[in-house]
């Protein structure tokens, strides 16, 4: 399979390159994309030996072109920049398969790039289905583009459902592990720190979706991702939290039998499975292949009764303490280009946060303000996303000066 990744740099994208070191013969890295990480991105050129590389400008070009003369890299791939790169890397590098895992409103472009030319598209961007959701999954069935989630609730149901639909299905679950701050209330929320935000109890990811998680941001967009994926109604999505990381999601079917999947905190098995579907890669070590390191399976009654004394439990989220969840899924009921805003909205508030220039709290407040202040409009067409993008991050950032003074 030829593989461009979007976003190699990242936890995903890098998770992505360990399994292609692993499995060389399923895998062959046709692209790959960063933004500013060049050293890591070089680092991938060398092992992987991608025909084409894009990075987000001249500079980081420079930089990148400097690298590779000291590796010594004699057959170079080609090095574009910015959004023609990002383009080209989706749709033109000769990939089979794109996987898209640019952090942000970023990866719009580039993933509708691949869309529009009928490719499969293994999608871990998130903001791309929540920004504009209504816009991709008509251009994908009309294209004749096979979308697959990476997200790890989104593949637990996709490979619960076999696929992005089932006609027999009454509700979904997606779980969520209440990241590090569950239990504590909204004066605790106003005390927390950046090292606290990024210290989560569960999974290991990029800053970004750390921060989400934190909030639980995170959940809400998948709910709206959930909706566009699955095609199903606001009220046929659910949240529980369920601190273990077990289970991943689970599928209630209209006669009321429930289906879970459970497995390890590991993101390779969902990327791995998009990648692979309908077909399962030997991840596990079983004596004729070496499987992925530190790749551990869940033995789920064991693992249970051993890790959590026989418990594995589950609570309604507290919307009170966490806005951000209920903010998410009140604009993904409203529609058009409410969740466009949010999504933006957050990008910015937790840039403004990771940088130290709001507190933890702010986060949702600055994202409610700006949803109150640009009303819902039909989604059109990407450039209206993009442009409310913009607008979007430009009001919450200057909210975030008033919370200042």
């Amino acid at each position: 399979m030829k593989l461009a990744i979007l976003g190699a740099t990242g936890s995903i994208g890098q998770s992505a390159l360990d399994l292609a070191e692993h499995f060389p013969d399923y895998i062959e890295i046709t692209a790959l994309t960063c933004g500013r990480n060049v050293e890591l991105l070089a680092r991938a050129i060398l092992r992987h030996r991608p025909a084409l590389v894009a990075v987000h400008g001249p500079e980081e070009r420079a930089a990148l072109e400097r690298l590779l003369t000291e590796m010594g890299l004699a057959a170079r791939p080609a090095v574009l920049c910015g959004e023609e790169g990002l383009v080209a890397a989706a749709a033109e590098s000769g990939a089979e398969v794109v996987l898209s895992a640019i952090v942000g409103g970023a990866g719009l472009i580039p993933t509708f790039a691949a869309a529009r030319a009928g490719l499969k598209l293994a999608i871990a961007n998130k903001e791309t289905l929540v920004m504009a959701g209504d816009l991709l999954m008509p251009l994908a069935a009309r294209a004749g583009a096979e979308i697959v989630p990476v997200d790890s609730e989104h593949s637990a149901i996709f490979q619960i459902l076999g696929g992005l639909r089932s006609p027999s299905v009454r509700r979904l679950i997606l779980t969520a592990s209440g990241g590090p701050f569950r239990g504590l209330t909204v004066d605790d929320l106003e005390r927390v720190t950046i090292e606290e935000a990024l210290n989560h109890p569960r999974w290991v990811m990029g800053p970004k979706i750390t921060c989400d998680s934190a909030t639980m941001m995170n959940k809400g967009l998948e709910i709206i991702e959930a909706h566009h994926l699955f095609g199903l109604a606001y009220d046929q999505l659910e949240v529980l939290i369920h601190p273990q990381s077990v289970v991943h999601s689970i599928v209630e079917y209209q006669d009321g039998a429930q289906l879970m999947q459970a497995g390890p905190t590991d993101m390779r098995q969902a990327i791995a499975y998009a990648l692979s579907v309908p077909d399962r890669w030997p991840l596990l070590p079983d004596g004729s292949t070496g499987g992925l390191p530190n790749y551990r399976p869940v033995d789920l009654p064991r693992f249970a009764f051993n890790q959590w004394r026989g418990h594995l439990t589950f609570e309604e989220p507290d919307f009170a303490t966490f806005r951000a969840l209920r903010l998410a899924e009140g604009a993904g009921r409203t529609g058009g280009t409410a969740p466009t805003i949010l999504c933006s909205a957050n990008e910015e508030a937790v840039e403004l946060f990771l940088a130290g220039a709001v507190g933890f709290a702010d986060i949702a407040r600055l994202v409610e303000q700006t949803l109150n202040a640009l009303p819902a409009r039909p989604l059109t067409s990407v450039e209206q996303a993009l442009n409310l993008r913009r607008e979007a991050r430009r009001l919450t950032k200057s909210f975030s000066l008033d919370l200042r003074r």
